[in-house]
Formats: structure tokens, C-alpha cells, sequence
């Protein structure tokens, strides 16, 4: 069993006269910057001069410096940015102010696994990962609750490595829901997973599949859009809500019964087979290396091959059209 902590297990005193300094300020900084600010700690921004989140931390309500400068500043240095600037920022911006006892903290562990970052030996090295988008952090602690996160220490100089960690956790809204122990290792290959195999890439090219195949059998797109894609939402939420088996008395007894006898024809022993093969290019580095080799090649053009080809597939076309009947209102 996983250790796990709640609220009342935690005081914020290991952190309270610390600076904090949130490197960043997308969806996850500036929910996690503003929460841990309202919870009554020293927090600064630390952005580029030119960033276009600037103003709105600003605007937010924040001190901003410019990043080396926030890494001076900083007790605890939160590195919230694109894990594939990390490095270039660690060298230019945080290693010269990463003295003694200070503490360098991610919400995604990949940097320190695969080593993309090599942090002396005489500071903490720390993980708070919330388990949801950064509007959710936001959302829910400011309704009184929290988004769960898990935690990891790498590295326990000073001794009080867990008692910072477990703060920000707390400071942040998500210990008010839970948070549950890992390794910087169990997280970054089981984040990578998910997204990989089932979250990301395994939904959305299963949805593809399922609506080709309805409209090469004659059906109308419409219908099949909202037949696999539009209507996965609903049962997302209550397997989230209820459990897998939750879900499956939630929904008709012909759902049930075709489902539970006709899913595992789809997602079969080879579907598994597969998964592992994902699961093992993450384990042994081959994905690792792969991306950092494309990023350094393409950088964010690394995507635009494959996002093309999907924004010029059939259900992305018939979507946009369904979108706007539903939502006339919103813009893509």
C-alpha cells in the first residue's frame, strides 16, 4: 500500500519565512503560484522579460522577476515550465543560484530521471505532481476542496526534504483530497504510460477507429461522432466517480452485457502484448531519447506531422461542425 497523507497530518510551519519561487506561469504555474500565495506563503513568478505570461501574473497579483533573479531569491526553486526548456533554463538561470539547502521541486519527475538535469548533492530535490490540469488545482482549492497530487523525495539533504515537499502539498489544496507517496522513477514512466497507452494516444486512436469503422460500413459520420467520441465523456465520468463497475450499473443492461462481452474482443491479450512494448521503450530510455532527439531537431514542429494529419481526418472535420451546434458560442 502506498503511504498516503491528508490535511491535518501537515503544517505549513517547514515552509512558512521560505521564498518559493514558480518558475513559470502556464496552467499549472499560475494555479499552483496563486494557491500556494493564498495559503499565506512567500511566492514569486520567475518568467522571461518578454514572456507574454508576464502581465498576467502581474494582473494576478504577483511579484515577477526575471528568472535568474527568482532563483536568487528563492528558497525553494518550483520548476513548472515544458520539461524541454528545463535544462536549458537550469543552466543559464538556476544552477548559479542553487547554493546549499535549497530546494529544487518539479511536478514532473523526468528531468532528474532520465538526467536531464544533474542538481548538486547538497540540496533537496522534491515532487508535487497534482493529479489534474492546472484550472482544476485552481477550481477546487478555491472551492475549499483539492486536486489529489502524488509526492517524492529524490534527495534529502537537509533532512526536512519530506516536510517541504508534503507543505507544498498542502499549500497547494492537495493534501484536502490526498496525497499519495511514489519515486520520481514511478511517476515520469507511469505518467508516460498512461499517456501513451491509454489516456492519450490509446483514446484517441480507438475513438478514430471506431467511428472509420461505422462510416466505412455506411453509417452517417454525425451519428458516429456522436456515437463513439461525443458520448465517451459520460462514461469517463462515471468511471472516475464510480469505479469500472460503478459505471457498469450505470449503464443499460444491453450496454452492459455487449460491452462486457465484446470489450475484450477489442482490447485482447495482443492489445496487451503491445501496451508492454509501450511500456518497456519508456522503462529502457528508447522513448527518452527518441524525443529529446526530435525536440533538438524539430522543436515544437515536432508535433505538427502528426496534428495535421488528424485536423484533416473526417472526425475532426464532422466534429467541428457538431461542436458548433452544441456550443455555438465557443471558439476552437
Amino acid at each position: 500500500m502506498a503511504q498516503t497523507w491528508k490535511d491535518n497530518d501537515i503544517t505549513l510551519d517547514s515552509i512558512k519565512g521560505q521564498t518559493i519561487s514558480v518558475l513559470g506561469y502556464g496552467i499549472q504555474g499560475s494555479a499552483q503560484a496563486s494557491n500556494m500565495r493564498d495559503s499565506g506563503l512567500d511566492v514569486v513568478v520567475g518568467l522571461k522579460r518578454e514572456s507574454a505570461s508576464w502581465p498576467k501574473a502581474v494582473s494576478d497579483g504577483h511579484k515577477v522577476l526575471e528568472t535568474s533573479d527568482a532563483c536568487r531569491q528563492g528558497d525553494i526553486i518550483h520548476v513548472l515550465m515544458p520539461d524541454m526548456v528545463q535544462s536549458d533554463a537550469y543552466r543559464t538561470d538556476i544552477e548559479p543560484h542553487l547554493t546549499e539547502k535549497k530546494a529544487l521541486a518539479f511536478s514532473h519527475g523526468a528531468a532528474i530521471h532520465w538526467g536531464w538535469i544533474k542538481a548538486p548533492e547538497n540540496v533537496d530535490i522534491i515532487m508535487v505532481a497534482p493529479k489534474g490540469p492546472g484550472s482544476k488545482v485552481r477550481e477546487t482549492y478555491m472551492e475549499g476542496f483539492g486536486t489529489p497530487s502524488i509526492v517524492a523525495v529524490h534527495q534529502d539533504y537537509t533532512g526536512t526534504a519530506w516536510d517541504r515537499t508534503l507543505a507544498i502539498g498542502k499549500a497547494i489544496g492537495s493534501a484536502r483530497a490526498g496525497l499519495i507517496g511514489t519515486t520520481f522513477k514511478e511517476e515520469v514512466e507511469t505518467d508516460w504510460f498512461g499517456e501513451q497507452a491509454d489516456l492519450c494516444g490509446g483514446a484517441a486512436s480507438m475513438v478514430t477507429n471506431a467511428f472509420e469503422t461505422l462510416v466505412d460500413a455506411g453509417y452517417q459520420p454525425e451519428i458516429a461522432y456522436f456515437e463513439v467520441l461525443h458520448e465517451l465523456k459520460l462514461i469517463v465520468d462515471m468511471i472516475q466517480r464510480y469505479g469500472i463497475n460503478g459505471m457498469w450499473n450505470r449503464v443499460s443492461e444491453t450496454a452492459r452485457y455487449g460491452g462486457l462481452t465484446r470489450g475484450p474482443l477489442i482490447m485482447d491479450a495482443a492489445s496487451k502484448e503491445r501496451m508492454k512494448r509501450v511500456l518497456d521503450m519508456i522503462q529502457d530510455g528508447t522513448f527518452n531519447e527518441e524525443w529529446v532527439g526530435e525536440y533538438k531537431k524539430n522543436g515544437r514542429n515536432s508535433f505538427d506531422r502528426y496534428m495535421k494529419k488528424i485536423d484533416e481526418h473526417q472526425i475532426e472535420q464532422v466534429g467541428r461542425r457538431m461542436r458548433k451546434m452544441m456550443w455555438p458560442d465557443s471558439t476552437e
